[in-house]
């Protein structure tokens, strides 16, 4: 696998995307202010929420992603039925 995408699925690169959207959200808030300081604060989310795992959380709710995983669908326990 990519050395990036083992570094970022590790308890480290979670870190480090929680730290980038801390830092991007502090930036857009602080640094830039206006609009497009709201921008860079709402940009700032997506690696803040996924380094906290909850992207991941409410696509596993909200979608059927057991087919992306691996794993089978309600279509697919349907069909072996």
């Amino acid at each position: 696998m990519n050395p990036f995408v083992t570094f970022m699925s590790s308890t480290a690169g979670r870190i480090a995307r929680i730290a980038a959207g801390l830092a991007l959200i502090a930036w857009g808030l602080w640094g830039l202010g206006g609009t497009a300081g709201i921008v860079v604060a709402i940009v700032g989310l997506v690696p803040l929420l996924a380094g906290a795992r909850v992207i991941r959380i409410v696509l596993r709710c909200s979608l059927p992603t057991a087919g992306l995983e691996g794993g089978r669908t309600a279509r697919d326990r349907e069909r072996i039925r």
